[in-house]
Parts: C-alpha cells; structure tokens; sequence
C-alpha cells in the first residue's frame, strides 16, 4: 500500500509514518516544512513540498497512492481565539480537505472507467475530525450516531467532515476519524495539562465534572491502520479509548502518575480570563464511546487511563 499523508509532521503523523514504514507501506508526506520531514521519515519516503490549503503540483502525487490520511488543520489552542484565527481553524481544515478531495476526483479520472477492481487507487481516505463535532455535552454517552452541536467547533467539524464525503462521488471509501484528547510524548494537549501538577498545585479545572474522552497517540495510530485495513468502516469513526473520564478523575490519576497532590481547582473564569472563548473547550466536555471500532474488532492497546499515563511519563 502506498499512502499520502497530509499533516505528517505532527505528534500523530510522526508515528503513523513510523507505523507505515514498519509493516512494509509506502509512504509519500506532504509538508510545508522538508528540511524537519527529511530529517525522520528516511529514505523510503518521498517527501512532496506543498501547503495542503492551497491548489499545486502536489496534487499530481495522489495519483500514484492506493489512501490518503488528511491531519491537516492549525492547532486550536495555538493563539487566543479572535475572529481571524477562528477563520484559519476553520479553513485550514477545510480547504485542505477540499483540495485532497479534487486531488482524488482528478486521479480517479484517470484510472479505466473511473474504476473499481484491483489495483485502483486513491480509493481509501482517512480523514480526521474531532469529537468537538458532538459539541458540548453532559452525562449522555454519545456514539458515531450523535447529532452535531451547534458551537464554533461543531460547525467547523460538520463542514469539515461534508469537504471529505464529496470524496464518494469519486468512489473513494471515506472514514471520518471523530479524535478525542490525544495523549501524547512530547506535547500535545497532556504537555500543557503537566505544568500545573510539577508546580504541586494541579487539581480539577472548573467543576471537574465534565467529562473527558481520551486517547493514547499509539492508539490514535492503531486505529488509522485498522481503518485502512478494514474495507467495510466508512463514515464516522469515534477515535476515543472505551473508558473517558471526568476531569476531576483525570487529574486524580495524573496526580498519581506523577507523585503530586490534585486537589487544587482552577477556577472557571479563571481560563476564560487567560484563555478566552477558547476556555469552553477545557470547561465542558463529551462522553463519546468508540462504538464502531469496538464492533468492528479493533483492541485496543490503552483501555486504561493510568496504564496510558504511566507508559508516556514514567519511562
């Protein structure tokens, strides 16, 4: 199999590449940065220089691939959320997605019959949303058949998501891989969540009663290879471990992990302060199930949220 990937260079990106290149697959990385791809994906890669949000020659390197995974999109917590940088979450997604999708559309036409059968290729697209589809929710277990929300990040999801299923007229199997908080080495959400705990003042934020729905980065990749292994998923897929937590637990097994104390609240306003509008996102939650992939058979390797936290920080 030879897979494109957009957004390769993440935390995410970085080990599905390792993953790929471990069990033999092809893979072609779009950055916008060559000289950092160059520098882990070796010489079995080809790295196609490009910005996935603007229309270029890097189209013309879907043609030769059997699936794309799409990770584009700017990084929410990257700056305070003014309205211009709410349009760049937005349309990064969006219009990288968009381009993927023509870039699918154009390799199709140039298969026999825009066809099906052996050896067709660009027929698999893995396609990443998020679980902020769902928008914020109380105790209510929500599976792959939820309704959207109605906030900026529900919004940006559905529109997300509606980009990437214009790929099936182009007879390409789209997954919509709904990401819960990615745990991950090195950065990512758990990178900001510690700082608090080694100054021995880190506790619940808010009521810590909202619930959090997590993933371990080595399932998050798990998953994308099953989803690209397993012809028969299509359409939403909740990318979350079978056992969220609320927040005041989260921070209870961080505590623990760590050897700090975890009673110490960060007050609500306390964030919209620092944070903004962006604030809602750590003061509200979802309770999201990953029904489709635990139907489909997919085992999870971190089910457990301490074991999870214990292999990230403790070696």
């Amino acid at each position: 199999m030879r897979v494109f990937i957009t957004g390769g260079t993440g935390l995410v990106g970085t080990l599905l590449v390792k993953k790929l290149r471990e069990r033999g697959n092809q893979v072609v990385l779009l950055t916008r940065r060559p000289n950092a791809a160059n520098q882990f994906v070796g010489s079995d890669c080809t790295v196609v220089t490009g910005d996935p949000t603007v229309p270029g020659a890097w189209m013309d390197a879907i043609t030769g691939c059997d699936a794309v995974v799409n990770l584009a999109g700017e990084g929410i917590f990257n700056r305070r959320w003014s309205q211009e940088f709410k349009d760049l979450i937005a349309s990064s997604r969006i219009k990288s997605t968009q381009n993927v999708v023509a870039a699918l559309g154009k390799s199709s036409s140039l298969l026999p019959s825009g066809g099906e059968g052996p050896g067709v290729r660009g027929r698999v697209l893995i396609n990443a949303s998020a679980i902020g589809y769902y928008g914020p929710h109380q105790d209510e277990v929500l599976t792959e058949d939820a309704l959207a929300g109605n906030d900026f990040l529900a919004q940006t999801c559905v529109d997300w998501e509606r980009a990437a299923e214009t790929a099936i007229a182009h007879g390409v199997r789209v997954v919509l891989l709904r990401t819960g908080i990615v745990l991950e080495k090195g950065g990512g959400a758990l990178a900001k969540m510690l700082t608090p705990f080694k100054m021995f003042v880190g506790g619940p934020v808010g009521s810590g009663k909202q619930w959090m729905s997590w993933i371990h980065n080595e399932d998050e990749v798990g998953l994308i290879l099953f989803a690209l292994d397993h012809p028969e998923l299509s359409g939403p897929l909740n990318a979350v471990a079978p056992s969220p937590v609320t927040n005041k637990e989260f921070g209870k097994a961080l505590g623990t992990v760590l050897g700090r104390p975890s009673f110490f609240p960060t007050p609500g306003f306390v964030l919209r302060v620092a944070l903004g509008e962006s604030a809602q996102i750590v003061t509200t939650g979802q309770r999201v199930a990953p029904t489709k992939a635990l139907a489909a058979g997919y085992s999870f390797k971190f089910a457990d949220l301490e074991a999870a936290l214990r292999d990230l920080l403790t070696k």
